[in-house]
């Protein structure tokens, strides 16, 4: 029985962006932007995502991630209830729940550090932070200094050797599983994180909800210190992704194929995307916008766990700059769907649906089966069938002829519902250019 997440197909929402909250959290008061974050469900359910996830979304002071209360939903998206009854919608249309957790560090106004500023010394807290010392000061004349972020002192970073500080971590979790029912976590930063906290984390969540799921942002280096039975179930595939826009912009469907084969031990685990909130969009990374449909084709076939960010479904371009990331985190409303819904929306809806249907695309097993540098073909095996994509970057139309890897008479087109014969063990596809197809083998 295959879990939620090996079927998965994630939407990738930023909150605080996409509704268009403020910067700064100054406000009193709560404002409810969740009656706008829940009329994004259907549109979510009609692209073939099953999952969101969802994040930064616990109480902070500006960009989400400088935590000012784990318990706390963000007043400038909505209270606990909100966020209570948004899982519930999404659960009630099939589509399971994962959230940011922030676990390197808190935001100054935490209510550990504000101990510390308050008490010094005798805060029975100053053990939750690295390195306070009370022999220098910080930046901001606390009277003590405290190891920060990448040198970014609004973020002080929390002990996660200190037993009391992983224990209020799990009891976060699981007060996030019992009051809101979430189904797992994306850690953020996860490849700084100390390996036995997340073996700990591990052990502590898997008895909180059948299938809870830890995805780890991890960019560089080996991802299988990471995905491994006693760790995280799935980290972020920042090589397939550099690879996909490279491959692509370079002609070069070598460098994807060699990714795939490199992680061929855990690829399949791997959460895969073409762009995010902190990586300029896909749109604008690619030089020729006619490659957001085979790049979308490979995203949603090859192996891995993939997710569509917000967005990105209508072809939006932005690009971050040295001082600012706004510009990928743009505000949108799904009643945008109508002015701004494309064909590249409809290509995305179809790959969703044919990903959701078909066991191949549920940890199917992968096969190279055509490589050049500008045409390339690739099969995922089922226990009884085989799917082919095919895909071309070519301006110019192809024809390939694809060897077949079982005994079968046809191949369903399932993006168009024609057939084509199978003969001497090939099928022969006409790709007209910068396209792609995904193809059924059937014995009959």
């Amino acid at each position: 029985m295959k879990t939620w997440y090996e079927k998965g197909i994630f939407y990738h929402m930023y909150p605080l962006g996409m509704t268009g909250a403020p910067k700064h959290n100054t406000q009193e008061g709560v404002t409810d932007r969740f009656e706008e974050l829940d009329r994004w469900i259907p549109h979510i359910q009609a692209l073939g995502c099953n999952a969101v996830y969802i994040g930064p979304l616990f109480e902070s002071s500006t960009h989400g991630y400088d935590t000012r209360d784990y318990k706390l939903v963000d007043r400038r998206l909505g209270d606990n209830e909100s966020f209570k009854k948004f899982v519930s919608l999404c659960h009630e249309a099939g589509i399971r729940v994962v959230v940011d957790g922030v676990f390197n560090h808190t935001g100054r106004e935490f209510f550990a550090f504000r101990d510390i500023q308050e008490k010094r010394w005798d805060s029975p807290y100053k053990d939750w932070y690295k390195g306070v010392n009370f022999d220098w000061n910080s930046p901001y004349n606390d009277g003590f200094g405290y190891e920060a972020w990448q040198g970014h002192y609004e973020l002080p970073c929390l002990n996660l050797w200190n037993p009391a500080v992983k224990q209020y971590l799990f009891d976060v979790i699981r007060f996030w599983v019992d009051e809101f029912d979430i189904d797992g976590i994306r850690l953020d930063c996860a490849n700084v994180l100390d390996f036995n906290f997340m073996k700990e984390l591990r052990q502590a969540t898997t008895p909180m909800k059948e299938d809870f799921w830890l995805m780890g942002e991890v960019i560089h280096g080996d991802y299988g210190r990471w995905v491994n039975p006693e760790m995280l179930h799935s980290v972020t595939n920042y090589e397939l992704h550099k690879s996909l826009y490279s491959g692509f912009n370079d002609h070069n469907f070598f460098e994807i194929a060699h990714n795939v084969r490199r992680l061929e031990a855990i690829h399949r685990k791997l959460y895969t995307f073409v762009d995010n909130h902190d990586e300029d969009r896909i749109a604008s990374k690619l030089k020729k916008k006619e490659h957001l449909f085979p790049i979308y084709a490979c995203l949603l076939t090859l192996p891995g766990i993939p997710s569509i960010y917000y967005g990105g479904e209508w072809g939006i371009e932005g690009t971050r700059t040295h001082t600012s990331d706004e510009a990928l985190r743009p505000a949108l409303k799904p009643e945008q769907d109508e002015a701004l819904h494309c064909e590249l929306t409809d290509w995305i809806s179809l790959l969703g649906k044919i990903h959701q249907e078909n066991p191949e695309y549920h940890d199917g097993i992968y096969q190279e089966l055509l490589l050049t540098n500008r045409q390339y073909a690739f099969a995922r095996k089922a226990e009884k069938s085989i799917c082919i994509t095919a895909v071309n970057s070519d301006d110019q139309e192809a024809v390939l002829h694809i060897p077949v890897p079982m005994q079968a008479a046809t191949a369903e087109n399932l993006m168009d519902g024609t057939v084509i014969p199978v003969e001497n063990g090939k099928i022969t596809v006409t790709l007209k250019g910068n396209w792609g197809v995904v193809l059924k083998l059937r014995e009959e």
